[in-house]
């Protein structure tokens, strides 16, 4: 293959530090990347060998980059489908393919995906507009509590809002939305799925999700997940349905509630690497960065098992503080056994804008958590002395 030393291309969409993960394990093969990313400082622009400064939604820039290489790849879902579907035609292959990605952008879409490929998931409506949601309310044919969530732009939290009264209704952003039923959740969980083109499918376990109160962002991850082996074999099998349901080439990760009542209900997906794997790096046999090359290659994939237990926390900018970043007391935690420090390389931060990770490892698992809890409470991710705003 032509790839390993070679003249062939991966191309990526996107140049974050999802980009920058995946660039770890072209680096290592010696495989020839090229990057597109509006931002020119953006954290993968250091560690390709080719970047090119272009809009992801601009369909001229999308096309005329996957024109350049023999295979596109994305690390964020928002990027211009109808020029990945043209370059497809054109003989460039992309993956994931440029309907499922379609359809992932849109939460009503997946959505009415789940129903139509009978994958379980939360009890919805949809709306073309904040206003019609709002009329339904007031007819009483949707009652509080119940999940917002915008159609589209949707990450971190944002785009999300658990409705509770008429005054959070009005504070919600206007346009297509869902309201979901507001499901009694025990614990949140991860599984991540790659499938390569020749069919070839692996999972890693299920991982537990632990989210911040406030900014209703990942700010935990437990691998692997605290739940009995029967709830995990459950998981498997749903997620592995979603697997086989979107047909994917590369990682996908799944999203799950586990109800009070036992069941796992899929929340939403990703095409692509993910938060809740960035574990994987230190604590599996095969990150899934590297498993996504793998895939989308085409090559066998890796082994998904924990050599170790795993804990991953996100470092966010500390609220109260906006921008050049700085890493108060990392040289206190570089001194903890098994703390394993990722920092993505934005010069700026701001109130919860992910910053970096912290990957604890450690053979048992509630140690690595109250490591991580450790860790946690030392780092802050501030501003340089004179910068703070």
């Amino acid at each position: 293959m032509s790839f390993f030393s070679g003249k062939q291309k991966i191309g990526i969409l996107g140049g974050g530090q999802l980009g920058k993960m995946l660039l770890n394990a072209t680096t290592k093969w010696d495989i020839y990347t090229k990057v597109m990313d509006p931002n020119m400082e953006a954290p993968s622009k250091t560690s390709c060998n080719e970047f090119v400064k272009g809009d992801l939604m601009d369909y001229e820039d999308v096309f005329r980059f996957g024109k350049s290489v023999d295979i596109v790849t994305i690390e964020i879902e928002n990027v211009n489908t109808h020029a990945l579907s043209d370059l497809e035609k054109e003989g460039i292959k992309v993956y994931p393919q440029p309907n499922i990605i379609k359809t992932i952008q849109n939460k009503c879409s997946q959505k009415k995906f789940y129903k139509k490929n009978k994958i379980p998931t939360a009890q919805f409506k949809l709306f073309d507009s904040k206003e019609k949601l709002k009329d339904e309310v007031a007819r009483g044919l949707v009652s509080f509590p119940f999940v917002w969530k915008s159609e589209s732009m949707g990450y971190d939290g944002f785009g999300v809002k658990i409705v509770r009264s008429n005054q959070d209704l009005e504070e919600v952003s206007p346009g297509a939305c869902l309201a979901e039923e507001l499901v009694n959740i025990d614990k949140e969980l991860g599984i991540i799925v790659c499938r390569s083109p020749k069919g070839e499918t692996k999972f890693y376990p299920s991982v537990e999700m632990e989210f911040h109160p406030q900014a209703n962002q990942l700010e935990y991850v437990l691998s692997p997940a605290r739940i009995p082996k029967s709830i995990s074999k459950k998981a498997e099998k749903i997620a592995l349905a979603v697997s086989k349901s979107f047909n994917h080439v590369g990682i996908l990760a799944v999203e799950l509630f586990l109800t009070s009542d036992g069941d796992i209900l899929v929340n939403e997906v990703a095409p692509r690497p993910h938060n809740s794997g960035h574990y994987t790096i230190e604590a599996a046999y095969t990150s899934q960065f590297e498993q996504h090359i793998r895939a989308i290659l085409d090559l066998p994939l890796g082994e998904t098992s924990n050599k170790v237990a795993g804990v991953m926390v996100n470092l966010v900018g500390k609220e109260g503080y906006s921008g050049l970043v700085k890493f108060k007391n990392i040289e206190h935690i570089l001194a903890i056994e098994g703390v394993n420090p990722h920092i993505y390389g934005k010069k700026k931060t701001r109130p919860y804008r992910k910053m970096g990770h912290i990957t604890v490892i450690n053979k048992d698992l509630n140690t690595a958590r109250k490591i991580a809890e450790e860790v946690k409470q030392t780092i802050e991710v501030i501003t340089k002395r004179y910068d703070r705003s």
